[in-house]
């Protein structure tokens, strides 16, 4: 079978850092092109161009393509491969709005094309595990505890500042893809303070309580101050002990001991990618952009000082 041509557009950090390595390290696709107006990022083999629609314009075939662009500008981009033949992949989260990633699942159902949410966090090494141990057991109390330093992860980002950016919950849907993976039961938002710094649109910091279906309350608290070692847990006690997914998914703490394994979120990522296109199916889970759509519907602004980078 002949590889996947693909497309990369948008060259930022994620990009960079773990799209172009995935693709160069799975057989089943072929880097074609690189899009980005801004980028002098090169790999050879890979045509650049500074828009889609000059990529489309120049006639070089590709199979998909892959949007690693802020989410404001990620539907018109989707929608126009879609409409050209490509399988489209949608970095997380899937796109500013819930009805617009809702559009283009009905236009990859009608065009027969794939459509892929990639929630990267998901292929973590734990979480599969972490699902299954938790599948037999009581489930008495979850804690989400995702804090990071922004100045570290997204430098200069403004976009992320801006509406549709989500703040802190960029890197907070994370968890949360993570907990709407591994907890048995849906779970729906209670409350929420969202702290928005003065001079930005979207929150520094989050405050929530959800409570599943079952009435388990669980206690989410998102914060991008934290300067020194970060923290990205998700705690679950129940009635056979504690289980502890730490660093982000990658070490799982069991009552029996510590579990850990290599680092293989995007390879997981595209290997399921590439199964969805050869089996002719789509894959857009919308619940962590849900949650955090209601985060923003039934929360309440609280104001804090102003903040720059």
């Amino acid at each position: 079978m002949s590889p996947i041509r693909v497309a990369v557009i948008g060259l930022g950090k994620i990009a960079r850092d773990q799209h172009l390595p995935a693709i160069a390290g799975n057989d089943a696709f072929h880097l074609t092109a690189l899009v980005d107006p801004s980028s002098t990022s090169n790999v050879e083999g890979a045509a650049r161009f500074d828009t889609l629609e000059a990529l489309f314009d120049d006639g070089l075939a590709v199979d998909a393509v892959v949007l690693c662009t802020p989410p404001q500008v990620r539907y018109e981009l989707a929608a126009k491969a879609l409409a050209r033949g490509a399988h489209v992949f949608l970095e997380k989260p899937p796109g500013a709005t819930l009805a617009e990633v809702a559009a283009l699942e009905e236009q990859a159902k009608i065009s027969g094309f794939t459509l892929f949410a990639g929630w990267h966090s998901r292929y973590a090494a734990g979480v599969e595990r972490a699902r299954a141990w938790l599948a037999d057991r009581r489930i008495e109390r979850v804690s989400i505890i995702w804090r990071e330093d922004v100045r570290v992860w997204h430098p200069g980002q403004t976009w992320i500042w801006e509406p549709g950016g989500l703040g802190v919950f960029d890197p907070g849907i994370n968890a949360l893809s993570i907990a709407t993976r591994i907890l048995p039961r849906a779970f729906f938002l209670r409350s929420a303070v969202l702290s928005t710094p003065s001079n930005r649109a979207a929150p520094i910091a989050a405050e929530m309580t959800f409570t599943d279906t079952a009435g388990v309350e669980i206690a989410m608290d998102l914060d991008w101050r934290q300067t020194g070692p970060q923290s990205w847990d998700i705690v679950v006690e129940t009635d056979a002990g504690t289980l502890k997914l730490a660093n982000g998914g990658a070490v799982l703490e069991l009552p029996s001991g510590v579990e850990r394994a290599e680092d293989r979120e995007y390879a997981g990522l595209y290997a399921h990618f590439a199964a969805l296109i050869q089996n002719g199916r789509s894959d857009v889970d919308t619940a962590p952009l849900r949650l955090v759509a209601d985060a923003f519907l039934l929360g309440h602004r609280k104001t804090v000082e102003a903040f720059d980078d």
